[in-house]
Formats: structure tokens, sequence, C-alpha cells
């Protein structure tokens, strides 16, 4: 017999099926409460609330588990390159070799931008920030390409836009970074694989020949893999319920973008090197700053260190800390804000305050971390971590699509004035 729950209100009784996916997470369906009892549920920001049935991601915050399609992120981050995880999240299974093979080939015939989009980038203020250009050159895509505007495209139209958007992002992105310098945009090479492509447009002068870095390729493919997906957060919550108003991919996308451009959500990495230039600026001491985290009347808090869903440890985490170690043991880097961020790496891991509060450094004070060796401004964090994510939100998109899901449309409890009478403008004081 099926598990149920009863709720009773008003002198009535209700069953409430209970529903149990494959991770034996439980949840209880209240889909029909409103219209049985005329009653809803209050979930303030959606944190106890499932909007969805998904097959994509499973995240279990209390044992620090992460896993795409079912495969553990550590091996996925071990073995897999980026590409192969973005046709895993989209498509359900990991692809063979002639299929990633296809994959690449349909990906790099798509990696030109139409030129016009050049005006735009001249229309852009110097100093607009990426994520703004970023979400508003996604979004024009869909002008680009009306067709992808069918609210019920044949399958070839929507795998074409898929492989469309996931190829032009990477030079989307570099053309946003060139621009920022002032510097003449370089166009995708198809010899390269999908991430050297990236790298490659980002970081080389038409001036002279660029080779890139192989533990560079390896660590930028695991930011990448590490960012793919992460559940029903915020931007992809956002890219769903966009999408499901028929609304067509580009703008579902841009739409995501805007939610991850907050510093709540995918600006954290960003906040991080702030918060490690803030430190240098006033002197570098480490010690006075953990101090001032420790102390409950102080409003200072370290960024980077605990996570809202992960309650154990961050299993990303982990994983980019060697990449990490890695990139900066390579680079032989000489910068006062990366060995802060190493003596606070220290206190955090063996600090008794911080490991009885689980407080250790979380995927965003690596990546924060390996950005700024690489290169790359502050501010073209967000911007990476939206390219890590695409793949992620087109599989949310998809799927949605795929299951029919009805328009996103939540209910409020309303708490405003009740009945009031108009007053003449000329009478009211």
């Amino acid at each position: 017999m099926s598990e149920t729950a009863e709720i009773r209100l008003g002198g009535n009784t209700y069953q409430l099926p209970v529903i149990e996916g494959t991770e034996n997470e439980k949840a209880i369906d209240i889909s029909k409460l409103r219209d049985q009892s005329g009653y809803i549920t209050l979930d303030s920001g959606f944190k106890n609330t499932g909007a969805t049935k998904s097959a994509i991601t499973f995240l279990d915050g209390e044992r620090g588990i992460l896993k795409y399609r079912g495969y553990p992120i550590e091996e996925l981050a071990e073995k897999a390159s980026f590409l192969e995880v973005a046709y895993l999240l989209i498509y359900g299974e990991l692809p063979t070799q002639e299929q990633v093979d296809k994959f690449q080939y349909q990906i790099s015939r798509h990696t030109l931008v139409h030129e016009d989009m050049k005006k735009f980038f001249d229309g852009f203020p110097s100093k607009s920030h990426p994520m703004g250009q970023l979400s508003s050159l996604v979004c024009s895509l869909s002008a680009f390409y009306p067709e992808s505007l069918d609210p019920n495209p044949s399958k070839e139209d929507q795998e074409l836009t898929i492989i469309k958007l996931l190829a032009k992002m990477t030079t989307i992105v570099s053309w946003i970074y060139k621009k920022s310098l002032g510097h003449p945009v370089n166009y995708p090479q198809n010899k390269l694989d999908y991430v050297t492509n990236f790298m490659s447009m980002t970081f080389s002068y038409i001036t002279e020949d660029y080779e890139v870095d192989p533990i560079v390729i390896d660590a930028m493919n695991k930011l990448l893999i590490l960012h793919a997906d992460h559940e029903q957060n915020c931007s992809t919550s956002t890219v769903r319920i966009v999408g499901s108003s028929d609304c067509n991919l580009y703008a579902s996308i841009s739409a995501g973008i805007s939610a991850l451009w907050g510093p709540l959500h995918g600006g954290a990495n960003q906040a991080v090197i702030e918060m490690l230039e803030k430190i240098k600026n006033d002197g570098g001491d480490v010690d006075k700053w953990v101090a001032k985290a420790k102390d409950k009347n102080d409003p200072f808090r370290l960024m980077g260190f605990g996570h809202r869903v992960y309650k154990n440890f961050d299993p990303r985490a982990k994983i980019i800390k060697k990449a990490c170690d890695d990139i900066l043991a390579k680079l032989g880097i000489d910068d006062p804000v990366l060995e802060i961020a190493k003596k606070l790496e220290e206190v955090a891991l063996n600090d008794p305050y911080f490991i009885e509060r689980k407080l250790y450094p979380n995927v965003d004070f690596y990546s924060g971390i390996i950005y700024r060796a690489l290169g790359f401004p502050t501010e073209m964090f967000t911007v990476l971590f939206a390219l890590g994510r695409l793949p992620g939100w087109v599989a949310q998109w998809k799927e949605m699509k795929e299951n029919k899901e009805p328009i996103g449309r939540p209910r409020q409890v309303y708490t405003g004035e009740t009945n009031r009478s108009f007053v003449a403008l000329k009478d009211r004081k």
C-alpha cells in the first residue's frame, strides 16, 4: 500500500500521497490540496518545495553527494571531458566515441556568431558588466534565429538550437573578455576541442602564436564540469519557469544568466576575491580577519566557506582543491592575494571553530583562486560560471519541455490592505 500523509483542516481530513524518488527522497504531493480544501502551503524561497520531478541531478547536502544522471561527480571530474558531461546531462547517457566526435563536429560548425553582433559590443558602455552583456547577447540570438521561436519545434530544429547555443556561448564569452581589454576578437578554430578553443579565443593574440598548457585545460575542464548542474537552484528554476511559458531556449537561458548574476548565487566566487583584496588592502593580517569572522557582534563573514545546501562538505571543493594546487604550483604565481587565500584555507581546515561548524572552503573559494591565477578579471568569474552551467540549464529546459510541464504559477498569501474607498485627487491629504 502506498504511503500517505494526513492533514486536518477545519474539521476535515485530507489524504495526500507520498512520492518517493529513486534515491529514496520523499515528498508529500500537495498538488490537489487547494482544490480539495481551499488552502495553499507557504514556503518562502521554496526551500522545502519540490517544483518538479527530474532525472538529471541528485544532490544530498547532508551526506555531501552530487551525481549527474547517476554518475558521481568525483568520477566525472576525474575521467570525463566537459563536452562528455554536457552530452550526458542533455541526452541522458555518456556518449560513445562516435557520438562525442559527432557532437564536437556539430558544435565546431556553429561557433561563429553573426558579424552584426559586433555592433552590440560597440554599443555597450566601456564599464558595462560582463554578465549584463552576456544576458543581452544570448537573448539576442533568438532574433538572429527566429525559427527558435516555434513553441513546438521538430526534434531536429530543437537539437540545432541546442547545438548553436553551446557552440556560440564560448565565442560570446571570449569576445566579452577581449572587448573589455580593447583588443580585437579572435575567431574560433574548428580543429580545437571545446575547452581549448575557448581558452585560445580568450587568451591568444592575433600578433603571436598561442599554446595552452595541458594543466590549464585540465583545470578548466574540471571547473566547468563541477559547475555544469546543481539541481533546482535559483537560476535553474528560473530557466524552467520561463521555459514553461513556451519561451524559446535563448530567452530562457538569458533569464537564467540574469538570475545567476546575483551575488547570493553565481557571484559568490567574485565575492571571495573581493574579500581577499579587502584583507590585502588592510595589511594582510589573516588572524585579524579570522577573529572578526568568529565575533558574533561583527557583521564580517568569510566568503567561500560553508554552503547553503551542503551541511557537511562540498564534494566539488575536494576535487577543485587539487586542481587549484596544481595550477598554483605550475604557474608559480607571486600574488599576495593568493597567499592570503592559502593562509585562510589552512586556518579553515585546522581551526576547531571552523571544523565544528563545518565551515570548509567550498567550490567558490577555489574556483575564484583558479580564475585569478589564470588571468581572468574578477568581473568575468560569474560569466565563466554561466559557461559551465549552460549544459545543465539546457538539460533542465529540455526535460521540462519533454515532460510537458504546465506553466509555472506560484500562489501567495495576500497581506495588503482590504477594502478601501477611492478618494478624489483634490481631497487627498
